[in-house]
């Protein structure tokens, strides 16, 4: 696949994460014909979004969104999916940790905003920490799907789980309550809407014992924003087939709805190689895997199996974040130090 490469500086930090701009007001806002909103994964949710937008001259500029999270500045940190649904765009932390733990109750979040509100002025983003609510609920599910999650090895299990609750447990954290010692730690990578306005998570880990990408159904998020609101509630747990490579271990990296009412995807290593990631520790064969955009029909059979296809090989990357199809065109958001590379193809 021929692709090519634009690059833009956006507040010295890398991007995860490629959402298709569907705001016409915010489009004409900029004079641009189309565009992307990326997360800058790294600091709190209201310093790192992003747009990456086509101008009508033909020329792409990246523009840095001044936001406002209110009383919630500052207490969030590792945006990492994004997702469109009623006007509003999510951003959900990866609930996970740093590559050789502990979790991170900063990381167990969900943002959003009115894309229109990005038009003009400061954004206004609401944000709900969920205090490990959302990491209970799709371990619950998990215990209950029709497939085997891959063990995290004793190291990963302490390091993640272990010392997560002796720092809340030292700190008097009332979230220590919902987390047990077999939990798996999770990776959010991904997020997509479905037409029932359940939320599909994709993990970048946990995998299957088959090396297979995992998706948790998730009930109520929008319902977590309005006053006196409900915490989201998991479904079931379904696993993607054909798009693991023999012998690997193959999770989420970005997950989007397509015109066709199907999904895209990129899949690819559990973890980052040569960041002292202990999950690869454990899983070495988690980390020599090159990405892989695929695709899949939201229709889970009574086991959880959904039938994927690869759509194309992106060899040699290991580090694509966002997939997006827009006019016949794919286009990619590769994580990189201290800049923003967008890929078309």
């Amino acid at each position: 696949m021929n692709l090519r490469l634009l690059e833009f500086v956006v507040a010295g930090n890398e991007a995860s994460d490629l959402l298709p701009v569907r705001s016409r007001s915010l489009l004409r806002a900029h004079d641009a014909v189309r565009g992307f909103w990326t997360v800058l994964d790294e600091g709190p949710v209201e310093h790192c979004l992003a747009l990456l937008l086509e101008r009508t001259d033909g020329e792409w500029v990246a523009h840095h969104v001044p936001a406002d999270a209110g009383v919630e500045n500052g207490r969030t940190e590792d945006g990492e999916a994004l997702a469109a649904h009623d006007g509003w765009v999510y951003v959900f932390g990866s609930h996970f940790g740093s590559k050789a733990g502990p979790l991170r109750p900063r990381r167990a979040f969900v943002a959003r905003f009115r894309e229109d509100d990005a038009a003009t002025g400061t954004l206004p983003v609401q944000v709900v920490r969920n205090r490990f609510r959302v990491h209970r609920a799709v371990n619950d599910a998990l215990v209950k799907a029709a497939f085997t999650p891959l063990p995290p090895g004793d190291r990963v299990r302490q390091r993640f789980i272990g010392e997560t609750v002796a720092r809340g447990t030292a700190r008097a954290k009332s979230w220590v309550r919902r987390l047990a010692d077999d939990d798996l730690p999770l990776n959010v990578e991904a997020a997509a809407f479905t037409a029932q306005g359940t939320v599909l998570l994709g993990l970048r880990f946990p995998v299957t014992v088959d090396g297979e990408p995992v998706l948790v159904e998730l009930a109520g998020v929008p319902e977590m924003f309005t006053p006196g609101g409900s915490w989201p509630r998991a479904g079931r747990a379904y696993v993607l087939t054909g798009v693991t490579p023999p012998g690997a271990l193959v999770g989420f990296r970005a997950v989007t709805p397509t015109a066709d009412g199907g999904y895209a995807a990129v899949v690819g290593s559990i973890d980052a190689l040569g960041k002292g990631s202990v999950l690869l520790d454990d899983h070495p064969t988690g980390g020599e895997v090159t990405s892989r955009h695929v695709r899949f029909r939201w229709e889970p059979t009574d086991d959880g199996r959904i039938a994927g296809e690869v759509a194309a090989e992106l060899t040699p990357f290991r580090n694509v974040e966002g997939v997006a199809e827009m006019d016949g065109r794919s286009f990619y958001v590769t994580d990189e130090d201290h800049r923003v590379a967008l890929w078309i193809g």
